[in-house]
C-alpha cells in the first residue's frame, strides 16, 4: 500500500519555525517529484513548494519564498519542508503529494493536477 504521511505541524507563535515531514511507505520518493501545498480554511488548496526527481530543481511560490525550503533525504524516503519567520498567513493544513509520472525534464509543479499521491495533511497554526 502506497502510503504518505506528514508531521511536524503545530500551533507557533509569529516568527517561529518548523519542519514538516513527509514520510513514504510502500515506494521510494527519489523516483518522485514531490511538492507541498497547503489548505487554509475557507480557501482553496494551493502549492507553495515542490522539488524535482533529482531535486537539482525547486521551485516555490513568490508567497513563501525565503522562507519555506524544501529537502529529500532519501536514506530516511522522507522529503522536508523547512519553515522559517512564520507568519499567522501560514496557517493551514499542508499536505505532501508524489508525482509519478514521466516528464519530459527534471521539472516539478506546484499545481495539484500534476500529483497523483496524497498524504492526510498536518496542521500549522500561527500565533500572532
Amino acid at each position: 500500500q502506497l502510503e504518505l504521511v506528514e508531521s511536524g505541524g503545530d500551533l507557533v507563535q509569529a516568527g517561529g519555525s518548523l519542519r514538516l515531514s513527509c514520510a513514504a511507505s510502500g515506494f521510494t520518493l527519489d523516483h518522485y517529484a514531490i511538492g507541498w501545498f497547503r489548505q487554509a480554511p475557507g480557501k482553496e488548496r494551493e502549492g507553495v513548494s515542490c522539488t524535482s526527481k533529482s531535486d537539482r530543481i525547486t521551485y516555490s511560490t513568490d508567497s513563501v519564498k525565503g522562507r519555506f525550503t524544501i529537502s529529500r533525504d532519501n536514506a530516511k524516503n522522507t522529503v522536508y519542508l523547512q519553515i522559517n519567520s512564520l507568519k499567522p498567513e501560514d496557517t493551514a493544513v499542508y499536505y505532501c503529494a508524489a508525482d509519478p509520472t514521466p516528464r519530459p525534464g527534471d521539472v516539478c509543479y506546484v499545481s495539484d493536477w500534476s500529483y497523483e499521491y496524497w498524504g492526510q495533511g498536518t496542521q500549522i497554526t500561527v500565533s500572532s
